[in-house]
């Protein structure tokens, strides 16, 4: 079982972690976002004005369901099609990159039929490497140890 260090930035502190189910719809599903990336991390909690970045133990779980992509394929963004179209999936973890939000737009297009698939891979060539990973059941938050906050100027 391996160990490794997430972030999640937020405008509060976050000991526990919980599922809240919203009426917009994420990249790999309704859950607890966090990435390997802290730089990553800051970015998303610098959109609030109280800035904060939560620090957590990850605790690998083998028994649980995980679902990794590597690489940005046709698999990942069916994947993200479905989960952005409030189609549900029986992961407890999901991981890989993000859509940020020039990639969604893209991800629309695509759905709408304004753009092809090959167009798409053509626009959605990152510039900076994104992570995330989704927590996706009770079970997945277990996996995952408070360590501190920092807030961020």
């Amino acid at each position: 079982m391996s160990k490794q260090i997430v972030y999640h930035g937020s405008y509060l502190k976050v000991i526990k972690p919980k599922i809240i189910e919203g009426k917009y719809f994420k990249d790999f599903g309704t859950g607890f976002y966090c990435t390997i990336l802290d730089e990553q991390a800051i970015k998303w909690a610098k959109k609030y004005e109280t800035p904060i970045l939560n620090i957590y133990e990850y605790n690998e779980n083998s028994k649980l369901r995980i679902k990794e992509f590597s690489v940005m394929s046709e698999e990942w963004l069916d994947f993200i099609i479905n989960c952005r179209n409030g189609k549900k999936h029986n992961y407890d973890i999901v991981i890989g990159a993000m859509a940020d939000d020039q990639v969604y737009n893209y991800i629309s297009d695509l759905i709408e039929g304004n753009i092809t698939r090959e167009a798409f891979w053509e626009l959605a060539k990152f510039k900076h490497p994104t992570h995330q990973i989704a927590f996706c059941t009770q079970d997945a938050l277990e996996t995952l140890t408070f360590i501190e906050e920092k807030e961020l100027d």
